[in-house]
């Protein structure tokens, strides 16, 4: 990849808790990465519509507000319906572990925890865009 690796950091739903989303915002830009990030309060929709706009590698959700296995999954059918179910996402945020496997099973490649340090977060995102790349080329 000779640019950037670009993440849309958004926030879907009511959650308005912001805090670690920016920090992961953060940490990826000082990582090299584009970051976008959408603000609070953003539905599915207009997460999706701006990730095609903004021609994102991923997007990353956050969420605290337990509404994760609505919302995260919503996000990854309209990629589908709109032809862009090659953008990665992924999702963190206060998770239980119970709900990890059923959001991998509706598309989200990985789910960060408390706990999973922001490096671990970037390398997990260069790993999937490489293997991503690797596959198209």
């Amino acid at each position: 990849m000779d640019r950037p690796i670009r993440v849309l950091v958004a926030k879907p739903g009511l959650d308005g808790h912001d805090r670690g989303a920016l920090i992961i915002a953060q940490a990826l830009r000082d990582e090299g990465m584009e970051v976008i990030y959408t603000g609070l309060r953003q539905s599915p929709a207009q997460i999706v519509a701006t990730a095609i706009q903004e021609d994102v590698d991923v997007i990353g959700l956050s969420c605290l507000s337990g509404a994760h296995n609505e919302l995260f999954p919503e996000v990854t059918q309209l990629l589908k319906k709109q032809q862009a179910s090659d953008i990665i996402v992924v999702g963190g945020g206060v998770i239980p572990q119970e709900d990890v496997d059923f959001l991998k099973n509706q598309g989200i490649s990985e789910v960060f925890t408390p706990g999973t340090t922001t490096k671990e977060t970037a390398d997990f995102i260069r790993a999937a865009v490489g293997l991503r790349e690797g596959s198209t080329e």
